[in-house]
């Protein structure tokens, strides 16, 4: 039973959609109505800045952390990486927004960040690299997608089999960008501080 509900928290944890609230309590509107109209850091750079995603990409990452560590607690760390994964679904699929969400890549930091710190660096690094130097974030994001299972495996198999479930969920919310991706036609962000 205390399985279930870390898994059921897990997902109401996931679902809080600090993008959206962030963006209306620094009057900044409706973050569903700009952009891609998706409610993750990246569509708050778009009216925001810097300052503000990076603010709602912590928080996001929080909520992720916060689900794997009720994980951990309470079925050690295969658990984990799944209740890991019920908080991406519930940013990805939040029901308070009618199960439109963001596209999981700040949480599957937060998840990498409380599993294995080392995963959380690797990742980042080269997520910086192309997202700073090339200035496609999704690019960047596609890359994590696909090394964060390998790094999982290299820990245990049940390791990687969550980041896979993971991955999946985060590149099917990013085919969209993966076909702008392959026409060369993904826009470029803008990064500034302030907006």
């Amino acid at each position: 039973m205390s399985y279930l509900i870390s898994l059921i928290t897990s997902y109401f944890l996931g679902a809080i959609p600090f993008g959206l609230i962030i963006a209306k309590l620094f009057n900044k509107g409706d973050i569903r109505k700009v952009g891609s109209g998706n409610i993750g850091a990246t569509n708050v750079m778009r009216v925001g800045g810097l300052r503000l995603a990076g603010l709602v990409w912590l928080l996001d990452m929080a909520k992720a952390v916060t689900a794997v560590l009720i994980g951990r607690y309470v079925g050690g760390e295969i658990f984990a990486v799944w209740c890991g994964f019920m908080a991406i679904v519930g940013h990805v699929f939040p029901i308070w927004l009618r199960f439109h969400g963001g596209k999981g890549i700040s949480c599957l930091f937060g998840v990498l960040l409380a599993i294995n710190p080392i995963l959380f660096v690797v990742c980042g690094i080269e997520w910086l690299i192309i997202a700073l130097g090339t200035g496609v974030s999704s690019g960047g994001a596609v890359v994590v997608f696909c090394l964060a299972p390998v790094l999982g495996f290299c820990i245990s198999f049940g390791m990687g089999l969550g980041f896979l479930a993971i991955s999946v969920i985060c590149v099917w919310r990013h085919k969209d960008n993966i076909l702008r991706l392959v026409k060369g036609q993904e826009s470029v962000i803008e990064w500034k501080w302030k907006k």
